[in-house]
C-alpha cells in the first residue's frame, strides 16, 4: 500500500477521509479482509487518530466495515435487504416467516411494554424470543410479548420453557382473528443483550422495528424486533411482512 496524503478541501476532514476510504475497500480489499491498524491507516492518510475513527465509524454505520471482538475490522459482506410493508398482514410465526423460536418466559412486563400494551402494570405476559439468521450470522433478534389474556388456553399446554413453549404461545395466538397492525420504525443502539446475540459492541447502530398486533378491539402482541443496522438495510413496498432476501443486494450509497 502507498502512502496517501489527503488535500486541503472545504468539507470536514473526515468526510473525506470516509469517502477515499470507500474507494479503497472497493479497490483494495475483499470482503471479511481485516484493515491495517489505526496507526498505519493514519499514517497513509495523513490524518490525526481521532479523524481516522471518525470516517471508520461513519464507514461502519453505513454497514460498509464491521468491527468484530478479537478479529479487528474487517470489510463487511453487502447488505442483506429487509422489506417492511403495510399490507398482507400475519400473525408472527405464521408460515415460514424466516424467525426462529428460541425461548418463551412469563412475567410481569417492564413498564415500556405495559405503555404500548396498553395493559395493567400486574397484567402477565408471555415474552417470547426469536432470532433470524442469514448466512450463517444471526442479523436480527425479536422480543414478543403477549398478554396472558391474549393466549388463555395456553395454561393446558406443559411446557414451561424453551423453544417448545415458544411455539406453542404462537400458536395459541394465531387462534385470535387478527383485525389490524401498526409499525414503527427508528434507529437505535445495541444494549448489553443485543450485542451479545448480535455479536456486536454495546452502543453499535442498530435498526428497531416494533409493530402492534390488534384483535378483539385490543393490542393483543407487540413485537420489538432488532435488526444490525450494518448488515440489514430496510426497504418499504406491499408485502406486509418482514422478510430478508437471501439474495446478494446492491450496497445502498
Amino acid at each position: 500500500m502507498g502512502t496517501t496524503q489527503l488535500e486541503s478541501v472545504p468539507e470536514p476532514k473526515y468526510w473525506h477521509l470516509r469517502t477515499v476510504l470507500s474507494e479503497a475497500l472497493d479497490s483494495e480489499f475483499a470482503v471479511g479482509e481485516i484493515l491495517p491498524n489505526e496507526r498505519d491507516l493514519a499514517a497513509r492518510f495523513g490524518v490525526a487518530r481521532a479523524t481516522l475513527r471518525q470516517a471508520l465509524e461513519q464507514l461502519e454505520l453505513e454497514g460498509r466495515l464491521q468491527r468484530r471482538r478479537g478479529v479487528g475490522t474487517t470489510v463487511a459482506p453487502p447488505r442483506v435487504g429487509v422489506a417492511v410493508g403495510a399490507s398482507g398482514q400475519a400473525w408472527p410465526g405464521t408460515g415460514d416467516d424466516g424467525w426462529k423460536a428460541v425461548d418463551s418466559t412469563l412475567g410481569v412486563p417492564s413498564a415500556a411494554v405495559v405503555r404500548i400494551l396498553e395493559t395493567g402494570a400486574e397484567e402477565p405476559v408471555h415474552t417470547v424470543r426469536r432470532s433470524r439468521v442469514s448466512h450463517g450470522q444471526t442479523v436480527a433478534a425479536e422480543l414478543l410479548h403477549i398478554p396472558a389474556a391474549s393466549v388463555p388456553d395456553l395454561s393446558a399446554i406443559d411446557a414451561p420453557t424453551g423453544a417448545t413453549r415458544a411455539r406453542a404461545v404462537l400458536r395459541e395466538l394465531q387462534r385470535l382473528t387478527l383485525e389490524g397492525q401498526d409499525r414503527a420504525v427508528e434507529l437505535g443502539s445495541a444494549n448489553t443483550d443485543d450485542a451479545k446475540e448480535l455479536d456486536r459492541l454495546p452502543g453499535a447502530p442498530v435498526l428497531v422495528v416494533t409493530t402492534r398486533f390488534f384483535a378483539a378491539g385490543r393490542a393483543a402482541a407487540v413485537s420489538v424486533a432488532t435488526y444490525r443496522a450494518d448488515t440489514c438495510r430496510l426497504t418499504f413496498g406491499d408485502s406486509g411482512n418482514v422478510e430478508i432476501h437471501e439474495g446478494p443486494e446492491s450496497r445502498a450509497s
